[in-house]
């Protein structure tokens, strides 16, 4: 990897914009049901690293840097919006980066447009086959890894950025929402995020996850991330595992209208792989009548939408 210094400490480029703001929504098929809807409006918490990726990053950065090293090595998926904010990450601070790529490398040329900006912020994308994919958080196969891509001594952030450090960082968000929320909800990959979340809430406040990926697994992980943090899982937070659309990156003409619809209705550029999932599960869950008259429900919005792409479709 280059022979670059470590970056400074607290570099300028990576100040947020905190607190994010909370915008209020009125939208029939809430009010009707007595339910206020609230949007924390994270993707505006910084232009390079927003929403969950600059909170889940910010601490591992810290360490990265506090440690003395140069590059950064992680892991995901090809409309991985963590390696965008790593590859950014990188860019801004001077580290070198690199992202093992899940699936074969003839199969994602020409880069899309998510791939393309890690590229142009400077990341070596290195493909790897699924099979090798599953089993990189082995001792053996991490260090081959690691060998093939001249990483040794380069600081390791796991998939989705999720480890302890993540979930401290995220705590910042639940501290936020106190006092101005009943339910604080997000779409969840790893879990990272709504680990953090849920622990920064105050007492009688709720943490409401929407996996994006279908298998009913991310609950073990939330508490397994909960205890790596804390020393223990919290108990008030719940995930729905109804909405993923068929898995990650997936989507359905429901959810596609749906985003459609919201963005004409509010404005709002919806990003599809996860916040129109969470906007589209809370709106089901509102008309069920999930939420009692008087509940006041916060939409926590991770991510903006991909440039020149809403992602892949089904």
């Amino acid at each position: 990897m280059p022979d670059t210094p470590p970056p400074p400490p607290n570099p300028p480029a990576l100040r947020p914009a905190l607190p994010t703001p909370l915008q209020p929504v009125a939208d029939p098929r809430f009010d009707e049901h007595g339910v206020r809807l609230l949007l924390k409006r994270d993707d505006r918490i910084h232009p390079a690293l927003p929403g969950n990726k600059y909170r889940k990053l910010a601490l591992n950065l810290e360490r990265a840097r506090a440690e003395g090293h140069r590059a950064l090595l992680t892991f995901g998926g090809a409309y991985s919006n963590h390696l965008r904010a790593t590859a950014a990450a990188g860019r801004l601070l001077g580290f070198a980066t690199v992202g093992v790529v899940r699936g074969d490398e003839l199969a994602h040329q020409p880069l899309n447009p998510s791939l393309a900006q890690c590229a142009a912020d400077g990341m070596r994308l290195h493909f790897v086959d699924r099979a090798t994919y599953r089993q990189k958080t082995t001792p053996a196969v991490l260090a081959a890894l690691q060998r093939e891509t001249a990483t040794e001594d380069a600081y390791v952030i796991p998939e989705g950025g999720s480890n302890a450090l993540a979930v401290h960082g995220c705590t910042a968000l639940g501290e936020e929402l106190r006092g101005r929320t009943d339910v604080a909800a997000v779409a969840c990959g790893t879990g990272g995020t709504l680990a953090g979340l849920a622990a920064g809430l105050a007492p009688r406040q709720r943490a409401l996850g929407i996996p994006v990926l279908k298998g009913g697994f991310l609950a073990t992980e939330i508490r397994g991330l909960q205890r790596a943090a804390f020393g223990a899982p919290t108990a008030n937070w719940t995930v729905d595992d109804r909405f993923h659309c068929g898995g990650f990156a997936r989507t359905t003409d429901a959810l596609t209208a749906f985003a459609d619809d919201f963005e004409d209705r509010h404005g709002l550029p919806v990003e599809r792989v996860y916040v129109a999932k969470l906007l589209y599960a809370l709106t089901a869950l509102s008309e069920e009548g999930a939420f009692a008259p008087g509940t006041t429900v916060t939409a926590v919005v991770t991510g903006t939408p991909e440039p020149g792409s809403a992602g892949p479709h089904s």
